[in-house]
């Protein structure tokens, strides 16, 4: 009975998963394009890849993109959930109000943020002029590393709201009991964040970072409104560079070697998600049966 439930599950995985990721991991093995079937050439495409600088910078910056996103993500995302776990005015409607970055479109935020950006009309550079502090206009998105950094930043914004809520979700689950037994016995607050906020959350920190960096390893939208992967392929992630050269190259036998490259890396997120639930220990008291 249990197995005739998990069918249309199943069914839906399988045909809009496995099916494309089959299909995809195939295309990789072909010179397939657009308009013509292509033949099986085996791993000619990663072996042309493991010799295209575009490639490997296209790896370097997803990585960038994606650690130092994540990381500042969780720092920022952890602070703000135990500041939504206290007890203040109007709590809930600011609770509401924290979720807006999340729940706004990419492309929108992205079209924001690109106008944020902007060389002659930035409303950052325009702040800093009155202030004094520059002269002329940044050119955020013109000059590579400012490019990253931008990017990086509008990615951090948008991606802050779902680490804070889901770990404010955490937070409400921590026995009060603990708190006060340890404020008795004259631990500081940095000690009760060490030896029993951080011990109990490690199960959902795990589970949150592993879906914050599979979003954001396999961001497109942001980065493609923004910049195209431009200037000068600075910010081209592994997503954006397999679309230039599948959809826009029409080379889809190379676009799809791309995409299956970035499996790996999923890979190793998925199995720190699993290793990281393992220390459920830490709320159960023991190991996991």
């Amino acid at each position: 009975m249990g197995f005739l439930f998990m069918l249309p599950a199943a069914a839906v995985l399988l045909i809009f998963l496995t099916y494309p990721l089959g299909l995809g991991i195939w295309m990789g093995l072909t010179d397939v394009k657009v308009g013509r079937p292509g033949t099986f050439i085996g791993l000619e495409n990663y072996a042309w890849l493991f010799e295209d600088d575009v490639f490997w910078l296209s790896v370097f910056n997803t990585l960038l993109y994606t650690v130092v996103a994540s990381i500042i993500k969780f720092g920022l995302g952890l602070w703000l959930a135990m500041i939504l776990n206290n007890h203040f005015p109007f709590k809930a409607f600011i609770r509401a109000i924290v979720l807006l970055p999340f729940i706004v479109p990419t492309v929108l935020s992205a079209l924001v943020f690109w106008w944020i950006y902007d060389s002659q009309d930035s409303v950052i550079s325009w702040i800093l002029i009155e202030m004094g502090v520059i002269d002329t206009t940044i050119d955020f998105l013109g000059k590579p590393n400012y490019a990253r950094a931008s990017v990086i930043a509008a990615n951090i914004w948008r991606g802050i709201p779902f680490v804070a809520i889901t770990l404010l979700a955490g937070l409400q689950t921590v026995p009060q009991s603990l708190y006060e037994a340890a404020t008795i016995d004259g631990a500081t607050e940095w000690q009760r964040f060490r030896k029993i906020t951080f011990p109990l959350l490690t199960p959902i920190i795990a589970v949150v970072m592993t879906f914050s960096v599979l979003f954001t390893f396999t961001d497109f939208q942001l980065i493609w409104v923004m910049t195209r992967g431009g200037p000068i392929n600075a910010t081209h992630l592994m997503a954006t560079l397999s679309y230039q050269r599948a959809i826009i190259g029409g080379s889809l036998g190379e676009g799809a070697a791309i995409a299956t490259a970035m499996i790996p890396f999923l890979l190793a997120a998925i199995l720190f998600s699993y290793f990281g639930l393992q220390n459920r220990k830490w709320q159960q008291g023991g190991s996991d049966d």
